[in-house]
């Protein structure tokens, strides 16, 4: 299990900060790459500057500290972060699953949280498919299906200029040239241009991601296909409302929800509040 931060600083920092603010140091954190990003209380922020040096000797290879400034903002779910300690260049190199993702933590999200569903999801992909991505950013999940499954072709869509170059350098420092087709714009409008292609497509995006479902019903194939959608929802309306939205929206699209291939909780999104996926097997209504 991995320690708490504030029991790994807390000695370093006595006498450094106040003690009846020492037990409201953070126990949490994420490293991306070789940058750690923490939350601080608000009592905590002037000392930020010396909680952020105590983390760097406490951890040698972390070469940055970065402060959470508020949540993922925007359809461009751009990050906002605050560097307390350290070098001030962003750029990283993250490695996960025998994958690596370029990134500026600064400019582009990395949800630690979806570890697991970026390591689920190329185990299913079965060779030959063709995937689009609608919200690719720098690859979260078309990077580890290209390198872990065999598909035939991704199209990789992602709104925001500054995620496709990484992902354009992520498919390079991958070696999946030829696997990934990154396409800069919106996937409302790039889905009704590719037309009905995808054997499979993923939509990891939060929140209110069924305003985008007609979308991708338009890009599977008439024969059918897979939508890996993300959502969140409230505790109390698991999974009964998620899968009434799907089999509405299907139905208005054309389409029949033939069946749910899985469900879970990827992640508590806020207080009884849940970050899901549902895997579902759409098909064309036959008239």
């Amino acid at each position: 299990m991995k320690r708490k931060l504030k029991d790994i600083i807390k000695n370093e920092l006595r006498n450094k900060i106040p003690a009846d603010i020492l037990g409201l140091l953070p126990s949490s954190y994420q490293i991306i790459g070789d940058i750690m990003i923490i939350k601080l209380r608000e009592e905590l922020i002037k000392y930020e500057k010396i909680i952020g040096e105590a983390i760097l000797k406490k951890f040698p290879n972390i070469r940055t500290v970065c402060r959470k400034i508020k949540g993922i903002s925007g359809e461009m779910r751009l990050p906002s972060v605050k560097v307390i300690a350290g070098d001030l260049n962003t750029v990283t190199i993250h490695k996960e699953n025998n994958c690596l993702y370029k990134l500026d933590v600064a400019k582009v999200m990395f949800a630690k949280g979806n570890k697991k569903e970026r390591a689920r999801i190329p185990r299913l992909v079965r060779e030959g498919e063709t995937i689009v991505d609608m919200f690719a950013g720098i690859g979260y999940f078309t990077i580890p299906i290209a390198v872990l499954a065999n598909p035939k072709i991704i199209y990789a869509i992602d709104i925001n200029p500054v995620a496709i170059e990484f992902l354009k350098e992520n498919i390079k420092l991958n070696k999946v040239e030829g696997k990934v087709i990154p396409i800069l714009g919106d996937c409302r409008e790039i889905t009704l241009k590719l037309g009905p292609i995808a054997d499979r497509v993923i939509m990891g995006y939060l929140p209110n991601t069924w305003r985008f479902l007609p979308y991708a019903l338009k890009v599977i194939k008439p024969t059918g296909g897979i939508i890996h959608y993300h959502d969140i929802f409230p505790k109390n309306e698991l999974y009964d409302k998620p899968i009434e939205l799907l089999t509405r929206i299907a139905d208005q699209e054309g389409f029949v929800l033939e069946k749910i291939l899985y469900r879970g909780i990827v992640k508590q999104y806020a207080p009884r509040i849940y970050h899901i996926v549902i895997d579902a097997l759409f098909k064309k209504k036959i008239n």
